[in-house]
């Protein structure tokens, strides 16, 4: 069964819209990564993943689409290693930053633009946006009871400090943020200096306050008229609101951020808190794109503005992202989408850098084809909340029995039957039957059944799709039985070869490295991240075509390689 066509209707709508205008297109960002660590599998499943088919996609229909994307490069924790490792911070988020974005390309994912919180683009951008709430009087000054360790002679703001959770009583969280409930804690409990261990004290530093509790009401109204939104998601936001809104403390007693830009010698040892500087990097790497703020303002309001996230800093985006745009009198217009998904698991247990139950990006791209991650995380990847779990012999099934068997085999078997019976040149198509005839029209529509879903951005239901299709074109083939008369088999050969171009090009979002290898062995011209979606469903290759050199496009998962890596893990 096809999975659903329900989205058809608004696929077509919605990017019609998009292709037909001058001025719109859309923006898409993605999550910053600290600089201050490799990527892992669980970064790429709830964001990065999902953003790169969607741009994909986009790109497949014609639409303007940017993909920015940063390296958070400020915030504790990278001041803690850096201070460890004794090195300069502008060296050590370099570094982080240039072997993420090669990690990014080695699995495909592209960005228009990956640039840097401590770039000058966003230092300037955070202090403008700092003195229009400052003249608007949504910041004010406030003298507070901060942590300060005696040994380490510092005080002790965000990750410094660890402790109590005192929602979820959960042990050992930062004080700027639960991973276990997701709430950024009011006051943790039990605090003690991460650096060397021992209970802090307490002593008084002025800081700055951003007045979020003054945007209840505007925050309610914007999440309950937006539809676009995920309603689980709204849901417990908008508890947080019922609850009320504490005002946010936005500078830090540290030397590494973006300084305040005042002239006061009381806050020289101050800077601005990540979370306020990072998420606006997301309109200052669009302005350092374009090199012009005023292009770069007009075009991203006349955007549509999808923010990609995990479920893990829903509060930063639902709440302190929109309230700030709020502040500065929307010159930059609010998200239309905040897609927003779950964790992954490894072999059912929370990945965790710390107890090194994780597998580093680089580290599975030298065991596998980057395709076969894709593939695999795309196909368990629900648009949800819902945790999803990563499991090695799972995986070893999906690649083998779906995209090798299935997908693999309709490509390779229809590929190789010409090439034997017709020397690597189409055929012609004889009178149609009702089979073919019901074929045609498989290819005809797939193309928006497949879209509706990834532009709802259910990709897993996407691909769902496109494995139901491939698996109606192998009956297809093996109904037609060409190899008991293969002069006679011009019509399934004709119609198969065509189904083979079509799933190339809905495959191009999910595995862009495999289809650009079936696009040269069909023998066509240009590149397949450059064709055009509306293609998928019409006949395209004709009969005497020639077709190119013809191999295998995948290789089968070893079930001993599995074992070795369930092994690995279990010692870990």
């Amino acid at each position: 069964m096809i999975f659903s066509d329900s989205f058809n209707s608004s696929f077509l709508i919605t990017v019609s819209a998009v292709q037909n205008s001058n001025k719109d297109g859309v923006i898409i960002t993605s999550a910053l990564p600290y600089a201050n660590g490799e990527i892992h599998l669980g970064h790429i499943s709830s964001t990065y993943l999902p953003a790169d088919i969607f741009r994909r996609f986009l790109k497949l229909n014609a639409v303007q689409v940017y993909h920015l994307c940063a390296s958070d490069d400020f915030g504790t924790p990278v001041l803690i290693e850096t201070e460890k490792k004794k090195m300069k911070p502008e060296l050590y988020v370099k570094y982080w930053h240039d072997k993420d974005l090669e990690d990014f390309n080695s699995v495909g994912i592209v960005f228009d633009s990956f640039s840097q919180t401590s770039s000058d683009t966003n230092r300037g951008f955070v202090q403008y946006v700092f003195n229009v709430l400052k003249k608007r009087e949504l910041v004010y000054e406030k003298e507070v009871v901060q942590y300060y360790c005696e040994k380490d002679s510092k005080f002790l703001p965000d990750r410094y400090v660890v402790g109590k959770c005192p929602y979820c009583n959960a042990m050992d969280q930062y004080s700027d943020l639960c991973e276990k409930c997701g709430r950024i804690p009011e006051k943790i409990l039990d605090p003690k200096c991460a650096i060397c261990g021992i209970s802090p004290i307490k002593k008084n530093s002025n800081h700055y306050f951003f007045k979020l509790s003054n945007f209840e009401d505007i925050l309610e109204k914007w999440l309950k008229e937006n539809e676009l939104l995920q309603q689980d998601v709204k849901k417990y936001v908008l508890n947080w609101i019922v609850e009320g809104l504490q005002d946010w403390d936005i500078t830090r007693d540290i030397s590494w951020g973006v300084p305040i830009p005042i002239s006061s010698n009381e806050k020289k040892d101050k800077v601005f808190y990540g979370w306020f500087d990072n998420h606006l990097c997301y309109i200052s790497s669009f302005i350092e794109l374009l090199g012009d703020t005023n292009r770069a303002r007009e075009k991203w309001n006349n955007s549509k503005i999808y923010h990609f996230i995990g479920k893990d800093i829903v509060y930063h985006h639902y709440l302190f992202l929109p309230a700030i745009r709020i502040g500065i009198n929307k010159e930059y217009k609010l998200p239309d989408f905040i897609p927003t998904r779950g964790h992954l698991m490894l072999q059912n247990n929370k990945i965790s850098k710390s107890r090194n139950w994780y597998i580093g990006l680089r580290e599975f791209v030298d065991l596998f084809q980057p395709d076969y991650l894709r593939f695999y995380i795309a196909s368990i990847c629900s648009y949800s909340q819902d945790d999803i779990n990563f499991d090695w012999n799972d995986f070893e099934k999906k690649i083998n029995n779906e995209l090798i068997a299935n997908i693999g085999n309709f490509i390779n078997r229809t590929l190789t039957f010409i090439k034997k019976y017709f020397g690597n040149i189409i055929p012609n198509p004889k009178e149609y039957d009702n089979t073919d005839r019901n074929s045609l029209e498989e290819i005809e529509r797939i193309g928006n059944i497949v879209g509706g879903s990834i532009l709802s951005n259910e990709i897993d239901r996407a691909l769902k799709n496109i494995l139901y299709f491939s698996s109606t074109f192998n009956q297809y083939f093996q109904k037609k039985e060409p190899w008991k008369n293969p002069e006679e088999s011009g019509s399934a050969l004709f119609i198969s070869i065509n189904a083979v171009r079509s799933i190339s090009i809905l495959l191009e979002p999910f595995i862009p490295f495999s289809v650009e290898k079936v696009w040269k062995q069909l023998g066509l011209e240009g590149n397949i991240h450059d064709q055009n979606w509306k293609t998928i469903g019409t006949i395209s290759l004709s009969p005497g075509h020639k077709l190119g050199d013809i191999e295998p496009i995948f290789k089968k998962v070893d079930t001993d390689k599995i074992k070795e890596q369930v092994s690995k893990l279990n010692i870990r």
